[in-house]
């Protein structure tokens, strides 16, 4: 299965545009743009079958997107002028994965501690508690593990959160989505090839439809 990396730059003149990276609803127009550049009917989660993650980087010449799939997007169907996009494989890069190699990684994730039922009953917390501070450090290391990476360095910034509003009934049927989103910066050794690949394929933790899990990596020139 070949996974396909494509960055999207929008214009900033595009309203298209502006409107999936700006707003209360940004990450869910967001979403929804991106899921029609594949094919229609694709059964009950569109998103996992296509392997869809993406996240949007800030950068020195305004905010990118990066879109990582399993199925190639057809880019013809973004809107006209909403910006330039521009597809490659990724398969060279993970043939490349080997037990030791450092590379730099980035994840931008939303942590969160899912307590049992009866604890949740007994103090009435929600199913999901988001984390921040050394609890969402550890959370990464955690994940880190589990992808086969240890990390060597490692930074973590907040950034916005990702809301969205549901109207799954109808519009008197509103479900209000909040996910908070920590970036993980850093570089780690490959401990394991395998789990590298998968997690990279699947995306780390929840929130995925909304800007969260796509862990991205690159060899580092100058291990620490």
């Amino acid at each position: 299965m070949t996974l396909w990396l494509t960055r999207i730059v929008p214009d900033v003149h595009s309203r298209e545009a502006r409107r999936d990276l700006q707003g209360v609803n940004a990450a869910m127009g967001l979403h929804r743009r991106l899921m029609a550049l594949y094919p229609n009917n694709a059964g009950p989660d569109p998103r996992a079958q296509f392997g869809v993650l993406f996240r949007v980087e800030d950068t020195s010449n305004g905010q990118h997107v990066l879109l990582q799939s399993s199925h190639e997007p057809d880019l013809t169907r973004l809107p006209n002028g909403y910006g330039t996009a521009l597809t490659r494989p990724l398969d060279p890069l993970l043939e490349a994965l080997e037990t030791g190699l450092t590379v730099r990684y980035r994840c931008t994730a939303s942590p969160v501690r899912k307590p049992g039922a009866t604890t949740r009953a007994r103090y009435n917390l929600p199913a999901a508690i988001p984390l921040s501070g050394e609890e969402a450090d550890e959370w990464w290391t955690r994940q880190a593990d589990t992808a086969g990476l240890k990390p060597l360095l490692s930074h973590s910034q907040a950034v916005e959160a990702a809301r969205a509003v549901r109207t799954p009934n109808g519009a008197n049927d509103k479900q209000h989505i909040r996910h908070n989103r920590i970036r993980f910066d850093g570089t780690a050794t490959i401990t394991n090839p395998d789990l590298l690949r998968q997690k990279i394929t699947e995306g780390i933790g929840r929130g995925k439809a909304y800007g969260c899990g796509l862990l991205s990596i690159a060899p580092a020139r100058n291990a620490p």
